[in-house]
């Protein structure tokens, strides 16, 4: 019996503060309404895993023009008063894969709305990017 390659991985420090600050910008791109910026950070095309009002998993790939039609659309007007409250959970496949697990508190113009979900990150040329979201309640719209 061969035994597969080892594919642990202990993610540095460098590890983790890369990808909080990845986030940091994400959720301040995302509080302002800034799409544009937000598909920035996006590696297209972009993956969706989510579950339909029929109870159904689903899943599509998005490109840009997509996921930026579709942002503004759930998110309005940048007029409104957003802020996010966010526990991040990241499991480091490797330096350039995490999965992160993320329970989020969504303020709305005083609606506090909770949220659970993953993403999928990859590195590149030393940039994270999401290539991956997986959060329950989207899949009418894929």
């Amino acid at each position: 019996m061969s035994l597969p390659v080892d594919t642990g991985y202990a993610a540095t420090a460098e590890d983790r503060a890369s990808l909080d600050a990845w986030f940091a910008a994400y959720d301040a791109h995302s509080a302002a309404c800034r799409i544009e910026e937000m598909a920035d950070m996006a590696a297209f095309p972009l993956n969706l895993v989510s579950d339909d009002s029929q109870g159904n998993g689903r899943s599509a790939q998005w490109d840009r023009r997509q996921f930026v039609d579709t942002m503004k659309h759930v998110m309005g007007d940048a007029g409104e008063d957003v802020s996010f409250r966010s526990t991040r959970t990241p499991v480091f496949l490797s330096a350039a894969m995490a999965v992160v697990f993320t329970d989020c508190t969504m303020t709305v113009a005083g609606e506090a709305r909770r949220m659970h979900y993953a993403d999928v990150l990859i590195r590149k040329d030393g940039t994270w990017a999401f290539q991956t979201m997986i959060q329950g309640g989207w899949g009418d719209s894929l």
